[in-house]
């Protein structure tokens, strides 16, 4: 029999080393060595399953708990809300937070952020409601999940009338996250002028976070003149950072580098890392024979490539093959051959999802019948029969 140690080092986590990892190691030589874990060991371990995406990790540890009668407490029950909501697991997180014990502003705010992130904004608005009948004090995290909620669901008058109320309604001074949210979802909601003057009024300087918001809309409405004007401002703030530079020729002209896309897909509870145009993983000849098979497939069914959202200093005739090989489509392309079919496939990115990607997602789950679930850096998708639940809206 194999110990509790090896156990946990089998299902291990590939190609993914972070202080996360490290975490779930320690885990398992504690268990290794019979030290009986308390609600901190637990709260640490969930929460770097959480970050890693290691939702078969998670579910062990929770599992773990209960069958040791460990303590599942309001503090280790926030930290499992928060580790299945980013693993994905929305039901198993509403399950958790329903039957806890205790639950304060931390756990509602944990379950309020899981249903924001996977784009239940209506759902989130009745959790909040809840919270001062229930005599749970609102704070400033816990408005900016309601606001996030409103922006992520499209709302856009709710979300507008939530940010004056935080002062009248509950005495919280709105912070730079919370101007932040308001000009992103007036920035996508095509209200550019508006955004521009909420940016001019705010009593804190703008961050290089409102700036972008605003310029991708720019660039989305055609409003150029305005976009130019924004570029500029984020530029003096931000003078060296990669992504305020138009083309990677720039980049290179001025010795700075961009971080890679990459994506995480879980398999049969491991992790397997792809970044662009990655041939470093052993299946690599099997995956790029899949993404030819997939791109011909979407091809028939009516899909192009919209390279807009590709470096311009790449050719024109390349940058069709570029999407192709973006970090997301080679996980999807592994997912497909590796896991069984009718699984879903699980996605962690560190970028935004670009509009081509994702526009390719939805049709692989229509064409290939397999749910889709990607986390990137603002939200879940979940792609199913050729629809996404962010409504094409993110």
């Amino acid at each position: 029999m194999l110990s509790a140690y090896a156990r946990l080092r089998d299902r291990g986590v590939a190609c993914a080393s972070s202080a996360a990892d490290t975490i779930l190691e320690l885990f398992a030589r504690m268990l290794f060595l019979a030290i009986r874990p308390n609600e901190i060991t637990l709260v640490a371990v969930i929460g770097a399953c959480s970050e890693l995406g290691a939702l078969g990790h998670g579910v062990w540890a929770h599992a773990y708990a209960v069958k040791r009668r460990l303590a599942v407490n309001c503090i280790v029950a926030t930290a499992l809300v928060e580790m299945y909501t980013g693993c994905g697991r929305l039901d198993l997180a509403e399950k958790v937070f329903t039957t806890a014990s205790d639950r304060d502003t931390l756990c509602y705010n944990a379950m309020l952020h899981g249903l924001t992130i996977h784009g239940h904004g209506r759902a989130a608005l009745t959790l909040f409601d809840i919270m001062p009948r229930a005599g749970v004090l609102v704070d400033g995290v816990t408005m900016l999940s309601v606001m996030c909620a409103c922006a992520h669901a499209g709302l856009v008058d709710e979300c507008l009338e939530y940010f004056d109320r935080m002062e009248i309604d509950f005495g919280i001074e709105p912070r730079i996250e919370h101007y932040g949210c308001v000009v992103d979802m007036l920035s996508r909601a095509g209200r550019l002028d508006y955004a521009d003057k909420l940016i001019h009024e705010m009593p804190i300087a703008p961050n290089a976070a409102i700036y972008r918001s605003l310029i991708r809309a720019c660039s989305i409405h055609g409003k150029l003149e305005l976009g130019e004007r924004m570029v500029a401002k984020l530029m003096r703030l931000e003078p060296d950072d990669s992504g305020n530079h138009k083309t990677r020729k720039e980049m290179k002209s001025m010795g700075i580098d961009k971080n890679p896309g990459s994506s995480l897909v879980d398999i049969n509870g491991v992790l397997h890392e792809f970044l662009v145009g990655d041939k470093t993983h052993p299946a690599s000849k099997e995956i790029y024979a899949m993404v030819e098979e997939i791109e011909t497939r979407l091809s028939e069914h009516g899909h192009r490539s919209s390279t807009s959202s590709v470096l311009f200093d790449v050719e024109e005739e390349d940058k069709a093959d570029t999407l192709s090989y973006h970090s997301e489509r080679l996980a999807i392309a592994f997912a497909l051959i590796a896991s069984n079919a009718g699984a879903p496939i699980r996605i962690i990115k560190n970028l935004r999802v670009c509009a081509d990607c994702h526009e390719s997602a939805k049709l692989v789950s229509r064409v290939y019948g397999r749910e889709i679930v990607m986390r990137d850096r603002t939200r879940f998708h979940h792609f199913r029969d050729g629809m996404c639940s962010c409504g094409d809206f993110w």
